[in-house]
């Protein structure tokens, strides 16, 4: 498995992830008022989305770029 792949894979559980926290976080506070954990926890599954998020996206052009320079 080349990078590439590991870090889409990484991407598609991390989503898994953030939406379980999601709902957590819906259901803590249809009961009541939820604990900063489970209102924070999103946050991290959330950033690190972005970042591989945006490395995909960025990752055809740097592969073009490279071709034209060779």
């Amino acid at each position: 498995m080349n990078f590439s792949a590991l870090i889409r894979q990484t991407h598609r559980w991390l989503s898994i992830a953030f939406t379980v926290t999601v709902i957590a976080n819906f259901v803590a506070m249809a009961v009541g008022e939820p604990p900063a954990l489970v209102v924070y926890a999103p946050l991290l599954p959330l950033f690190l989305l972005l970042f591989s998020g945006l490395y995909m996206f960025v990752l055809p052009y740097a592969r073009r770029a490279r071709r034209i320079q060779d």
